[in-house]
């Protein structure tokens, strides 16, 4: 069922109090895609409060993006829930995750990850600017889950892939006639770089990727899990 959340009720009962200017921005509505980031529970249900204050369902899809859905932010962050009845005497017993937004942002790519076992809330989320000046298209994005440095050479880029930092990835233009570059991910044993990904992909103008660098429970080295957004451009009105 359906319910109506005061957003003045949860930033009272749950969240810290902040200024008037801040109150102001988190009023704000933020666009938001989601990826599920969880090799162990891939699928999971979660909740947010949507434009209209009603709490709804994260529409995750399994490895890759959710459609655009638009929620207000509560005093300046993100939420989730775990459940669609949010009480709102007690809001914090129903939270899954939550995130600051950092000022201005309208539209943001959400991954969300487990927490450490034991841990609560459930998960953590990863917050990357959608906006198209901040991602344009043909672009990529490196999301290092991993306290070790890594690397990546896609195409004509070698980048380092500071431990749990995004790095951004320009066009790959060194492509052949198919579109396709090489593309290796290495990490550091001992003095040299090993690499653990080696594959040739497909790069696009109208495409943007999101590569996951993690490690999978019981392997022996780094695994990549890769998000492509084929999403058209919206079209000038």
């Amino acid at each position: 069922m359906l319910i109506k959340l005061s957003l003045w009720l949860i930033t009272v009962l749950w969240l810290p109090m902040a200024g008037h200017a801040q109150q102001h921005e988190a009023a704000a509505p933020l666009q938001i895609r989601a990826v599920l980031h969880d090799p162990v529970h891939p699928v999971a249900e979660l909740y947010l409060a949507d434009q209209a204050g009603a709490v709804v369902k994260l529409k995750l899809v399994p490895e890759g993006l959710s459609v655009a859905q638009t929620t207000i932010p509560v005093n300046g962050s993100l939420v989730l829930y775990n459940t669609e009845t949010v009480d709102l005497k007690n809001p914090a017993a129903s939270l899954a995750a939550s995130v600051s937004v950092p000022p201005n942002t309208k539209r943001a790519i959400v991954v969300v990850l487990p927490s450490p076992a034991g841990t609560k809330p459930a998960y953590r989320m990863v917050l990357i600017n959608d906006a198209p000046a901040a991602f344009p298209k043909g672009e990529s994005r490196v999301l290092s889950l991993l306290p070790v440095d890594t690397a990546i050479k896609a195409g004509e880029h070698n980048l380092p892939i500071p431990a749990g930092k995004i790095v951004h990835v320009p066009p790959v233009k060194k492509v052949n006639e198919f579109n396709l570059a090489q593309t290796n991910f290495y990490y550091k044993d001992g003095g040299a770089w090993v690499p653990f990904t080696e594959r040739q992909l497909q790069y696009l103008d109208e495409f943007r990727r999101i590569f996951i660098v993690h490690a999978t429970p019981g392997a022996t080295q780094p695994s990549v899990t890769t998000v492509i957004d084929t999403t058209p451009s919206t079209a000038p009105r």
